[in-house]
């Protein structure tokens, strides 16, 4: 006996891509459906051997089916999900909305399993942001070993992260820089995306931060720890897939680098590749379309007492998005539904 799996935004980049994972990992379905908006009815996407149909998500009924993976955007989801949860159908919300809703669980597998039995509250489950996901995958083992007091980390977050538009700009701008007659300047960025590195990502704060740099401070307080000090700042280079992050770690404990890389070689959802020689390392186009999150340059921080620096690379439309949703789907049904 398997479950009903609604994918809402089975169009997009992410949307596709949790069918995929789905598949892949052969989740245990009875029925899968696709969902989006009206006009993108009857489009069709894949479901590991199958093609599915999409259906419209406006006159959908989540009665009866058992969970939703939604990859959808704030405004719809605050729509259509909490219809599909008063439904009975737990949503699995791949959008900002929810994350930092204390009644509902904002959840990492690897990380904290335990907040699954919170879903129960909204009958809603959110899935971190894409930075957030793959760096406290990382922490967590070396918290647990060291107590973490304070993380600085820049990202380079690739284009993918800002959907189809993102990808589409970066592939027109770096073919028009080399056809002088076909000037393609900025819409979905701020600034030329083609040969450029753009430190802004999501709108500015007050303080002068990103709302994507407030995001990785706050989810990496209620995923890990309220006590640990973040400080982000978040770049997008023309990357097409696989978000990188440089990560400095201050611990009131002393942690050895080599243990570091012991503790993470044993880590959940973690590969370790640290070479200290050429090519020893991982860099974002060796990540796509694999579950792991990469650590590499794992060495002390002599600048403080007890510091570490870490490279951590990841596809930010899987561990960062829909892996992550399929897990916490996989979760659900392990440790609370107990269908499959």
């Amino acid at each position: 006996m398997g479950y009903r799996v609604a994918v809402v935004g089975a169009t997009g980049n992410v949307g596709r891509e949790m069918l995929n994972i789905l598949a892949e990992r052969q989740f245990p379905t009875d029925e899968v459906v696709a969902l989006a908006s009206r006009r993108s009815m009857g489009t069709e996407v894949s479901f590991g051997d199958r093609t599915l149909k999409c259906k419209d998500l406006d006159t959908f009924d989540f009665t009866g089916w058992d969970m939703a993976l939604f990859a959808v955007g704030s405004e719809a989801t605050k729509k259509y999900a909490p219809g599909a949860a008063k439904a009975g159908c737990v949503v699995i919300d791949n959008s900002s909305l929810y994350r930092y809703d204390p009644d509902i669980p904002l959840i990492v597998p690897e990380v904290n399993p335990q907040a699954i039995h919170d879903y129960a509250k909204k009958n809603i489950i959110a899935n971190p942001n894409c930075s957030t996901a793959q760096m406290v995958v990382a922490l967590k083992p070396l918290h647990d070993r060291a107590t973490i007091k304070r993380v600085v980390v820049s990202t380079y977050q690739s284009v993918s992260g800002a959907g189809k538009e993102g990808a589409d700009e970066l592939w027109d701008q770096t073919k028009s820089i080399y056809n002088p007659t076909d000037d393609k300047p900025p819409k979905k960025f701020t600034k030329q995306i083609a040969f450029n590195v753009i430190p802004h990502i999501d709108v500015f704060m007050e303080d002068g931060s990103t709302k994507e740099e407030w995001k990785m401070v706050a989810e990496t307080k209620k995923i890990v720890d309220p006590k640990i000090k973040v400080t982000a700042t978040c770049v997008r280079v023309p990357v097409f897939v696989g978000h990188s992050e440089a990560v400095n770690i201050e611990f009131e404990d002393h942690l050895d680098e080599g243990e570091a890389r012991d503790i993470l070689r044993e880590a959940p959802g973690v590969m370790v590749i640290d070479k200290r020689e050429d090519g020893g390392y991982v860099t974002p186009v060796e990540c796509v379309g694999d579950f792991a999150t990469f650590i590499s340059r794992i060495r002390q921080d002599s600048t403080i007492d007890n510091g570490l620096n870490l490279w951590c690379v990841s596809d930010n439309l899987r561990k960062g998005a829909a892996l992550n949703a399929v897990q916490i789907a996989e979760l659900l049904g392990r440790e609370v539904l107990k269908k499959g």
